[in-house]
């Protein structure tokens, strides 16, 4: 066994059996954090590691396939629910900066959405991928889109709308988007080859309430127009129809009209509270693959009995 193949050997080791950390096997290594990752990958190909597909996740499996026929989808992902105890927006992030990280490329854009499951997918895709992320914003609202305080590397380039999510008048707002910072990334958004969205329930802990974006007043007038979600903070019904409001006229976000015409449209969300915005959002058709838990998931193969 020559010199690399030990190291291969090692890394796999202590990665997989010892659960120790990329960062703490190239300091115990003494080499680059990009170097143990390429080995995990050469022992991955040559066979040092063997993965075996256990019962649980050919379970997994048959519950992804249901949902793809169902919802007539390209691709699906689904995870284990987390315990009640963990982050299960962090989980579900984790899993889709996977996802993605094995469909890009350098030369690859994404569209990234505005909130916080998608502000830990790119902190998460940012700190794992070889080659910087180019995320192109399609949303106002900068600051999640920014590095989070736990991120020891970012690896993104970032293409931002240069303002809020949401401003005071219809007025403002369209001036705003005839600015030419502002069309400038409105035309990258048609450029990516994946696009990454959240879907929002109309909950209290919902991320535009806890910013203050939006009152627990407004999630009631928007319940009583038929909301049951937002997908880019845009709200839709049951059925996935756009909800029409003085709201949407003041919102600096990507039209849904135009999520439609974008390709590889990828949904993440999870739980019990969302069940009813993740399907008006698959009944609507703006998704094209959904990564989500084995609940959330279950839920929704059940019947609309809405």
């Amino acid at each position: 066994m020559n010199y690399e193949d030990s190291l291969i050997v090692k890394t796999a080791w202590y990665y997989y059996i010892e659960n120790m950390t990329q960062q703490k096997i190239s300091e115990m290594l003494g080499i680059s954090r990009m170097k143990v990752i390429k080995f995990l990958e050469k022992a991955r190909q040559d066979g040092v590691i063997q993965f075996k597909i256990s019962q649980e996740r050919s379970h997994h499996l048959q519950l992804e396939q249901k949902i793809i026929q169902k919802w007539n989808l390209k691709d699906a992902f689904v995870v284990p629910t987390p315990p009640d105890d963990s982050c299960p927006n962090d989980t579900i992030a984790k899993a889709a900066a996977m996802y993605i990280n094995d469909r890009i490329t350098e030369d690859t854009y994404i569209n990234i959405g505005y909130g916080d499951t998608l502000s830990r997918v790119l902190n998460h895709l940012a700190t794992m991928t070889e080659s910087p992320v180019s995320a192109v914003s399609l949303t106002g609202g900068v600051s999640y889109y920014l590095p989070n305080t736990f991120s020891s590397t970012f690896n993104a380039k970032l293409y931002l709308y240069p303002a809020p999510l949401i401003v005071s008048t219809k007025e403002l707002c369209s001036a705003m988007q005839k600015e030419p910072s502002m069309q400038s990334i409105s035309r990258m958004v048609n450029l990516a080859s994946m696009t990454i969205v959240s879907v929002g329930g109309l909950n209290e802990d919902a991320t535009v309430i806890k910013n203050g974006i939006f009152t627990k007043n407004d999630f009631l007038y928007l319940s009583m127009q038929g909301a049951v979600g937002d997908i880019l903070s845009q709200f839709i019904d049951k059925d996935g129809n756009p909800i029409q409001t003085d709201i949407e006229e003041r919102l600096l976000s990507t039209p849904l009209s135009t999520l439609r015409t974008l390709p590889n449209v990828t949904g993440v969300a999870s739980g019990k509270h969302k069940v009813k915005a993740i399907r008006a959002c698959l009944k609507g058709e703006y998704l094209d693959i959904l990564i989500t838990d084995e609940e959330t998931a279950l839920s929704l193969i059940e019947e609309d009995l809405d």
